[in-house]
């Protein structure tokens, strides 16, 4: 039996699904694209990792009060069992120097950082039963292994006592203040001139302690305050923290003030005879480890004024890297008042708006203030641009518009300076002599050679207006002799008469009559 296809109702049904169905997945993509959240900023942890931070040194500087008070609630128990987190912190990089003090200061460990239970075994079991506190004697032993030549060029002292200053007898810091004081100060200010020194004091047990007075020799100082002995794990763990985003901020020191340069990368003139072409942008990163993010990229092009093209909103540029971009310009340069075809050379100028971040800043706020520049700073802003420009037909149009000028300037001026003469000339001597000489003068310029005077010159009329109407005047110009030191002119109307060089003229119309004008012109 024959197989029968489906119906034409059913076909038809069945093609505009399909073509819905490849419209919807053509508008997937673009849709999901342009939908998708920004990338969350990095955490501390990951900007640290992207610095390499284990592999910068530091130094520490713990001191551990171990005076008899501290076997009270405790307290010297949990400082080491506490320190063991605040050690496995460290990186085999930084340098741990561990003191004890109570009636006097002992080194236990002066060495790498890495090996926590090393570090831990160094510290005696239990405190000194009648020790005193000696404070000042533990900050001199602090300040002597942080000025060493070879120290990192970040360094902490951590501060953990329970009482007072109360040293021996014999101590070199009996009191609390005093000129042995005043000369740790001096020292810990001539170590922060070359290292950056911090001090994180951490007073232990409920009572007053003498931790304050690491402020006292150590400017840079923060006094962390637990509620109790149990948050000392806490405080421990933020004072490392304080001290790696020291170490952040010495790594992006040389960052500061630096961000995002434009630049055109075009060599020679860019040609937009076309009215449009394409020019090349690179934005550079000017840091060496900072990531730098620009949004609201908008470029313009002015004299002349360009439309610019193909620029993203958004990018993010790595450390020193730089995104070359090829843009659209469109328009052309001004043709001018007079718009002859010719190719114009001219210097266009760049300017860019748009906001330079930086994901690291709020992750690493307030302890490390980045400052970064906020605007892209164009470092190239000329962009040479030539067109050719004009119409090559408005030369042609131009000259042969001058040309019918010009004609019809002569043939005005050729009307009024030179119309056609009519009429009759007559010269005669004023004393007697052979009758007048008639002479029949026509065309618009007529040369003199009368017979009876002798002599010759020139006619030529201009026509003038008057009351009556227009009329042409006969201009003469006579020399008796044919000298030129005796040539003169003379103006005569019609039916007037002038004498030149001693011969009369008679200006009549013709047959003996007063022309009543000279003529069509």
């Amino acid at each position: 039996m024959k197989h029968t296809g489906p119906s034409r109702p059913l076909r038809y049904g069945a093609r505009c699904a399909a073509l819905l169905a490849a419209a919807l997945l053509a508008a997937t993509p673009a849709t999901t694209a342009h939908a998708a959240p920004a990338a969350p900023d990095p955490t501390r942890a990951e900007i640290y990792r992207a610095l390499r931070l284990d592999q910068e040194p530091a130094d520490y500087v713990i001191l551990v009060d171990t005076s008899g008070s501290m076997t009270q609630e405790g307290r010297y128990n949990t400082v080491r069992s506490t320190l063991r987190p605040f050690l496995d912190g460290l990186t085999p990089e930084d340098h741990v120097a561990l003191f004890t003090f109570d009636s006097r200061t002992e080194a236990r460990y002066v060495g790498a950082a890495g090996d926590t239970s090393k570090i831990i075994a160094a510290l005696p079991g239990s405190p000194t039963p009648d020790g005193d506190t000696d404070i000042g004697a533990a900050l001199d032993a602090a300040l002597k292994e942080v000025a060493r030549d070879d120290a990192s060029p970040v360094a902490s002292i951590v501060l953990l006592t329970d009482g007072e200053h109360r040293p021996a007898a014999h101590s070199r810091y009996p009191k609390a203040s005093g000129p042995a004081w005043n000369a740790l100060n001096e020292r810990a200010e001539s170590v922060a001139g070359r290292t950056e020194l911090a001090g994180y004091a951490i007073p232990l047990g409920g009572g007053a302690t003498g931790a304050g007075l690491l402020g006292n020799v150590v400017p840079d100082t923060t006094v962390l305050r637990p509620d109790g002995i149990q948050d000392l794990g806490a405080y421990l763990s933020r004072a490392g923290d304080r001290t790696r985003a020291r170490k952040a901020a010495r790594l992006l020191a040389p960052d500061i003030g630096k961000g995002v340069t434009a630049t055109w990368q075009n060599d020679g003139e860019t040609d937009l005879s076309d009215g449009s072409a394409t020019a090349k942008l690179t934005l550079r990163s000017t840091t060496a480890r900072l990531p730098l993010t620009v949004t609201g990229l908008h470029a313009s092009v002015t004299d002349p004024d360009l439309t610019v093209r193909r620029l993203p909103d958004h990018l993010t540029l790595e450390p020193g890297a730089s995104r070359t971009y090829e843009i659209e310009l469109s328009g052309r340069p001004h043709a001018g008042a007079l718009p002859y075809r010719r190719t114009e050379h001219t210097r266009a100028t760049l300017r860019l708006t748009g906001k330079v971040t930086s994901a690291w800043q709020q992750p690493l706020g307030p302890d490390v203030r980045l400052r970064t520049p906020q605007a892209v700073r164009v470092a190239k802003a000329e962009l040479p641009l030539r067109a050719t420009v004009g119409s090559t037909a408005f030369l042609p149009a131009l000259a042969v518009a001058l040309v019918l000028i010009a004609g019809a300037g002569w043939l005005a001026w050729r009307r009024v300076s030179r119309p056609p003469l009519r009429g009759v000339l007559l010269l005669s001597t004023p004393f007697g002599g052979p009758l007048p000489e008639r002479i029949v003068i026509q065309g618009r310029r007529m040369a003199l050679r009368p017979v009876s005077t002798g002599g010759h010159g020139t006619l030529h009329g201009r026509r003038r207006s008057t009351g009556e109407g227009p009329r042409v005047d006969l201009h003469i110009r006579f020399t008796p002799d044919g000298s030129a030191a005796r040539t003169t002119n003379a103006v005569c109307g019609p039916g007037g008469e002038v004498v030149v060089g001693g011969v009369s003229f008679t200006y009549l119309g013709e047959h003996g009559r007063v022309p009543a004008e000279g003529g069509p012109g």
